[in-house]
C-alpha cells in the first residue's frame, strides 16, 4: 500500500492552528496522506471538512490517531469499533486503558505514540 492509499481518521481536529491535531492534519498532509476529520466543531482546513457528527461512509480507515481526552472518548467507543481502523493512536494526554482493551479486542492494534514524532521519524 502506497503512502497515497493510507486514510487517517484526526479525531479531535481542530481549525486552531496551536492545536497538535492541526499540525497532525498539516503534516499528514503534506506526506500525501489522505485524511478525513472529525472535531467538536464544523469548518474547513485547507479543502477538508471538519464533520461534528460520526461518518461511517468512509471506507478503509487504516489509522485513527486520537486528540481527545480520555472523557471524552466514550463517544466513540461504538463508532471505533463500527468503523474498523487498522490502528488507533493514542497521542499524549489521549490514553485511556479501558479504549485501548476495547479495540485490543476487536483485533485493531493500538498504538501509544505522537503521531508528529511518527512522522518526522518515518515511523507512521
Amino acid at each position: 500500500m502506497s503512502t497515497s492509499e493510507k486514510v487517517t481518521l484526526i479525531i479531535g481536529a481542530s481549525l486552531n492552528s496551536d492545536r497538535y491535531s492541526n499540525k497532525a492534519f498539516h503534516r499528514l498532509k503534506a506526506a500525501n496522506h489522505k485524511v478525513y476529520n472529525i472535531g467538536f466543531r464544523e469548518g474547513v482546513l485547507e479543502d477538508l471538512k471538519i464533520y461534528k457528527e460520526h461518518q461511517l461512509d468512509w471506507s478503509t480507515i487504516d489509522t485513527v490517531t486520537l486528540y481527545l481526552g480520555p472523557a471524552r472518548q466514550e463517544l466513540y467507543y461504538d463508532y471505533l469499533l463500527k468503523l474498523k481502523p487498522k490502528r488507533v493512536i493514542f497521542n499524549p494526554g489521549t490514553e485511556n486503558e479501558e479504549l485501548e482493551n476495547i479495540l485490543k479486542e476487536a483485533g485493531i492494534q493500538t498504538e501509544q505514540a505522537c503521531t508528529l514524532v511518527l512522522l518526522s521519524t518515518n515511523q507512521y
